[in-house]
């Protein structure tokens, strides 16, 4: 799946180095589950079962830079190539009444405090001062049943969880329920919910009103 994604993207590397385009990958995606850690760790720790295998020297600069190289084309297709609800007609608790339960919701994510970053994110800030790391916001399209992520949007946080929940509309579709909480409960969300003909149930404040498009759905 990952060579396919660098020959579709056109990533593979056209000379042999330390840190081919597969490796690199693969460096990405321990990178998820050691998230504490910074790029050279993770490789060490990557690397520490191949006692018997030569492994290349390098340096967290030269991972970076490996990392730099690659861009976000392979990753996003290795992604979208992955992504899907994970589960057969029979999954229990996959599915209420027929539909496959999905839920959206948002999270924010701090990112490294750099020059790049905070331009590009900017800064929590009050009356004082500014204060915190730069974030991200992230948002998910979730099967209910098997935890498995069926679409993603992030950005900065400024634009919001349900600026980044339209995005992942192009993923709902009938034969759904989609679980949204009060942050999803506006008009104009629950809007673009009921246009993909996918049934829903939001929390709502007693303040809401539900749009007209919705009447059919839960």
């Amino acid at each position: 799946m990952v060579d396919a994604a660098l020959a579709e993207t056109g990533a593979v590397q056209q000379r042999l180095r330390k840190l081919p385009a597969r490796v690199v990958v693969y460096l990405l995606l321990a990178a998820a589950l050691f998230e504490e850690y910074g790029y050279l760790a993770v490789w060490h720790r990557l690397t520490t079962a191949l006692e018997t295998i030569p492994v290349a020297k390098v340096t967290g600069t030269a991972l970076w830079n490996a990392r730099t190289r690659l861009g976000v084309r392979p990753v996003r297709a290795l992604f979208d190539l992955l992504r899907g609800p994970a589960s057969a007609i029979r999954t229990g608790g996959a599915r209420w009444k027929g539909m496959l339960t999905v839920a959206s919701d948002g999270t924010y994510l701090d990112v490294p405090d750099s020059p790049l970053h905070r331009a590009r994110l900017g800064k929590g800030s009050n009356q004082y001062a500014t204060s915190g790391y730069p974030q991200i916001c992230l948002t998910t399209l979730v099967a209910c049943g098997t935890r498995a992520v069926i679409d993603a949007a992030f950005g900065p946080r400024s634009s919001g969880e349900t600026v980044y929940g339209k995005r992942l509309m192009r993923s709902v579709h009938t034969g759904m329920i989609v679980l949204l909480d009060r942050g999803f409960a506006s008009n104009t969300s629950l809007a673009a919910v009921a246009t993909t003909e996918a049934a829903f149930l939001a929390r709502a404040s007693a303040l809401g009103v539900r749009p007209a498009q919705s009447a059919g759905s839960v």
